[in-house]
């Protein structure tokens, strides 16, 4: 029998503090109605100064395990995706392992912006059909609004903080289950439209996000749906074969336009967008879990995740719960 990677349990964790567009009126020129008309956000929650990426991938992590009835010491992987570390070495997944008490394991974060989780997901179920792990931590958290310039109306209205987990398990005889497939590139020909103006070879600071916004929504909109349509093609599959999309979670329009080209209702589509603003990696995980424990994504569901973030970078996963 082949080895599958299963997904066994999602978690999450969202930051106390809601920012609301009206906050945000009073912070720079913004109106409710124009944030609203152009990203679809309402609110986004914002981490204390005191709480750390570690803290909520920390959290969120805990969720899952929680739920999947596993202790630390079951686990014997963890990859956290995350483009806002809390130090720029070591990395977020070693301060997860140390605080929740996780033994001797393999432990790494990676960068890919808000296609990261679906990255790290990818990465996670090769090891796992290489047989070299068997239960592995995957986690999207970042603290974006560490990298926000708060006098930037274009950007500090996108994005929030928070982070999502999933236990993802080798399982013999899964049937139908696990990572169907996955899909990743990149095209640094266009790392110049959507990046941060910092970094510790640069300027010796994060540096701040600097976006183009028309370029980014162009390219959003059609290489998602030349993924979401490779990971399709590749299974000989159709939208109508696909119970939810579950997407990165950037702009409303965003979302609606890659729908629409790819026929899917926005019934089957889960967003979170409105409540949680960018979250950039954390974003699908946040969805997902959010998904699932509210019923709506149910074991036996065939689920699409698919992003685009700075890099660019792009991607697809296909997985049957």
């Amino acid at each position: 029998m082949s080895i599958k990677s299963v997904i066994r349990a999602t978690g999450s964790y969202l930051p106390e503090r809601i920012m609301t567009n009206a906050d945000l009126e009073k912070l720079v020129e913004t109106t409710d109605e124009w944030i609203v008309q152009r990203s679809g956000i309402r609110e986004r929650r914002i981490a204390a100064p005191e709480e750390k990426t570690s803290d909520l991938a920390m959290k969120a992590a805990l969720a899952a395990l929680q739920r999947a009835g596993l202790n630390p010491q079951d686990i014997d992987g963890i990859i956290v995706a995350t483009t806002t570390p809390d130090q720029t070495f070591p990395a977020v997944a070693v301060s997860v392992q140390n605080a929740l008490d996780i033994p001797v394991c393999t432990a790494f974060d990676i960068q890919a912006v808000c296609s990261g989780f679906v990255y790290a997901l990818s990465v996670a179920d090769n090891f796992i059909k290489a047989g070299q792990l068997k239960r592995i931590l995957v986690i999207g958290a970042e603290k974006m609004s560490a990298l926000l310039n708060w006098d930037d109306r274009t950007t500090c209205v996108l994005f929030g903080d928070g982070a999502g987990a999933v236990i993802l398990e080798a399982q013999d005889g899964a049937g139908n289950r696990g990572i169907i497939s996955s899909h990743l590139y990149a095209d640094g020909r266009l790392k110049d439209i959507l990046y941060t103006d910092g970094g510790p070879s640069t300027t010796g600071q994060s540096g701040h996000i600097v976006m183009h916004g028309r370029e980014v929504f162009k390219h959003a909109v059609n290489l998602m749906a030349e993924v979401v349509e490779e990971a399709l093609q590749t299974n000989g599959m159709t939208a109508a074969d696909i119970d939810w999309l579950v997407p990165h979670q950037a702009n409303s329009r965003i979302i609606e336009a890659t729908a629409k080209k790819l026929n899917l209702p926005m019934e089957k589509v889960v967003v979170t967008v409105e409540r949680h603003g960018n979250t950039s990696a954390a974003s699908i995980p946040l969805a997902f879990d959010e998904a699932v424990r509210d019923g709506r994504i149910k074991p036996g569901q065939t689920v699409l995740f698919e992003a685009m973030g700075g890099g660019l970078t792009w991607a697809s996963a296909l997985v049957r719960l």
